[in-house]
């Protein structure tokens, strides 16, 4: 509920904070967000504040070492997948400036406000999920389906999908939105 409260869907335009979120939803495949939510500090430690650049020079042996740390998902192709990410990251980052650019580029730099009436309204992915999805593997990206880069885009509030009963859904519809 903090989590929903206080951080899902309000607009992240910090690199580190956009690439903790993407390996996070990586990790969550297959898992509920609360498994998530309770190993985040041990994924914070594990992954060196999610800094991009050290993740980037992860080793085989570090991946070992990984897969021993019971606070995190010991996923050994999540954990390689992460790695591999960390470096398409680093080159996003080269190519546009900042990760935040290409990012938020998708949609024009303004979140997208979709105005669900209840929860079962909201999809798992859409169109432009599919479109960023396939950007991110064609760039060398792994674990990016679909539904995790919908999941990404919600979490960093490219997209405000709180429903709108929602106090957040208010909270977080400025002048500086547009409709979906």
């Amino acid at each position: 509920m903090q989590y929903h409260d206080t951080e899902w869907g309000v607009p992240v335009h910090d690199d580190t904070t956009l690439f903790e979120f993407l390996l996070l939803e990586g990790f969550q495949a297959g898992l509920s967000w609360i498994t998530i939510l309770r190993k985040r500090e041990n994924f914070r430690k594990a992954f060196h504040g999610f800094d991009p650049r050290k993740v980037a020079r992860f080793t085989p042996a570090r991946i070992e070492k990984l897969m021993q740390d019971s606070g995190i998902i010991r996923n050994r192709m999540k954990l390689e997948a992460s790695v591999t990410n960390a470096r398409a990251f680093l080159k996003v980052q080269e190519e546009f400036g900042s990760f935040d650019v290409y990012n938020w580029g998708f949609v024009d730099g303004r979140p997208l406000i979709n105005r669900w009436q209840d929860m079962g309204e909201i999809p798992a992915q859409t169109e432009l999920a599919a479109h960023y999805s396939k950007d991110l593997k064609a760039r060398g990206f792994k674990f990016v389906g679909p539904t995790i880069v919908y999941a990404h885009m919600q979490a960093t509030g490219m997209v405000n999908d709180h429903v709108v009963s929602c106090f957040r859904h208010r909270e977080l519809t400025g002048s500086s939105q547009r409709k979906s």
